[in-house]
């Protein structure tokens, strides 16, 4: 090696040297550090009622305050820190807010963070059985105790043949079991017979499954969103569906995929599990998959359950922990009848994850179960969730933000200038503000959801509180959303009183301006 090279790399190494710790995981500075962190969150924790709920920056805010590049040498915790509290903070909508009352919640918990602490300080790849035992072992144990928690049937336990997986989120779960049901028909059908499947939901049914069909290669024009009516509160009838089952085969196309739902979207409607899942068994080898993302946790609590009767009849089943069940992103329970049919989609084998354990056939091998190879530790945290809170205690978390809901939904029933446009069934009014005879022309729904349009971002743009809105049947309403870990009555009333007083400001308003005429949509 020539000497001008020599120095070169010896310029380097100091210079890598002076610039970077010698360890990136010293165990000292760890502690030192994970205190301020803590600190740091437990303030954030304290004082986020203070802040806006929806955040009030505007696109493109935060490269206005940040550098073009990443620093070429260390910076002290203590600044970035600073930097998160006035740059960041500010771009923030806050989940955690009492008075977050948009979408639906994401729970977090003392136990749900620590559990998602633990995990990450571990640090394992839990891809296989062999790659940490602790951590299959766990999440087939937790899965199990779930399943116990909701009285699904026995065919969903590990027990009994099936068995649980925790995904990040439901569309990769939704993804899985469609990419099951494709294989299982395609293996029947031939290969080339893909254009045929059809899949389908209502026109209430999440995204997330038109979406895992675009992935799963149905055709474009084989997702069918069947019709729902406010006669059927929005649930998906039965009769509709055959329906369009019958029309399909009529045409030559197979019926694949029914994806019910408990606990819509736009208004927490359930389908009715049973009917439908006795007309998909009319179509043989049809897979019905239970989409209970925000409504599944409630199931725990006996007065809730019946929402998902005939559960026992779908082939799988899955709900969100990290919606309404203190379990901090991402944590999505799964549960399926036919685990074989998972793994047949979705397995690989390569020569360098060959191991005893796979090959014993008594171990169960995660990666096989999803989309991806590397998974997280999720069960660690839903763990400490169940310990920490117990059943009775978890119970109790969802039926108060159950009560506070219904609180809020007498609070909008009582005022004459509101009503509430489908029945709650959870922790969620969908309401709107009425136009007063005179101030909207009659029979005109748009002028009328423009009347709620305005409160929506009049009330959002306040701070006080974060609601979001759907459209059903033609009609804009506004969700009110119980269902943050922080929430307490008193912030329901104060997010009630900010509602009225801006509807009674935006009707001032309306009257004062359209004194001549009716309503008329502005910008």
């Amino acid at each position: 090696m020539g000497s001008l090279q020599s120095d070169a790399l010896d310029n380097v190494a100091a210079t890598a040297g002076a610039a970077y710790p010698v360890s990136p995981l010293d165990p000292e500075e760890f502690r030192r550090q994970g205190h301020m962190v803590i600190d740091f969150l437990a303030d954030y924790y304290h004082d986020v009622h203070k802040y806006p709920v929806r955040s009030q920056v505007e696109p493109g805010y935060l490269r206005k305050r940040l550098p073009d590049t990443a620093p070429n040498g260390p910076e002290p915790l203590e600044a970035i820190l600073g930097d998160i509290t006035h740059d960041i903070i500010p771009g923030i909508t806050h989940w955690m807010s009492p008075s977050y009352f948009a979408y639906f919640p994401s729970s977090g918990s003392t136990a749900g963070f620590l559990g998602e602490m633990l995990s990450t300080g571990i640090n394992v790849v839990g891809f296989n059985w062999m790659s940490s035992p602790a951590a299959t072992e766990l999440e087939n144990i937790v899965m199990d105790w779930l399943a116990k928690m909701l009285k699904l049937p026995s065919c969903f336990h590990f027990s009994g043949g099936g068995g649980g997986v925790l995904q990040g989120t439901t569309c990769e779960g939704i993804l899985c079991s469609l990419v099951a049901a494709r294989d299982r028909a395609l293996d029947r059908l031939g290969r080339d017979q893909i254009a045929r499947l059809v899949v389908y939901g209502s026109d209430q049914t999440h995204c997330s499954i038109q979406k895992a069909a675009q992935i799963a290669g149905i055709h474009p024009d084989n997702f069918r969103a069947v019709p729902t009516t406010r006669a059927d509160a929005f649930s998906l009838n039965p009769s509709a569906l055959r329906a369009a089952i019958d029309k399909d085969i009529a045409r030559g196309l197979v019926p694949l995929f029914l994806c019910a739902t408990v606990g819509t979207t736009s208004s927490t409607a359930i389908d009715p599990l049973e009917g439908l899942c006795k007309v998909a068994k009319d179509y043989e080898h049809m897979w019905v998959h239970v989409d209970a993302a925000y409504a599944g946790a409630a199931c725990i609590c006996p007065e809730f359950r019946h929402a998902i009767d005939g559960v026992e009849m779908a082939d799988s089943f899955s709900f969100n922990a990290h919606k309404w069940f203190l379990t901090n992103l991402d944590c999505c329970c799964m549960w399926v009848r036919e685990p074989g049919a998972l793994v047949r989609a979705l397995s690989t084998n390569p020569e360098y994850l060959r191991n005893k354990g796979t090959e014993s056939k008594k171990v169960v091998d995660y990666k096989d179960w999803q989309v991806a190879l590397s998974r997280r530790f999720r069960s660690m945290k839903l763990w400490l969730v169940l310990r920490s809170y117990g059943v009775a205690n978890l119970r109790n978390f969802l039926r108060g933000h159950v009560k506070m809901a219904k609180d809020f939904e007498d609070h909008v029933s009582a005022d004459p200038r509101f009503e509430v446009v489908v029945p709650r069934t959870f922790a969620m009014v969908c309401f709107r503000l009425l136009s007063p005879p005179g101030l909207v022309a009659e029979g005109s729904t748009e002028r009328a959801n423009e009347l709620n349009r305005r409160l929506l971002e009049a009330v959002n743009a306040s701070g006080r509180a974060y609601v979001t809105h759907a459209v059903v049947g033609g009609v804009y309403m506004i969700r009110f959303a119980v269902g943050a870990t922080l929430t307490e009555v008193r912030h329901v009333a104060e997010a009630w009183r900010v509602v009225k007083e801006h509807a009674t400001d935006l009707l001032a308003s309306c009257r004062s301006s359209d004194s001549a005429g009716p309503l008329v949509d502005r910008a």
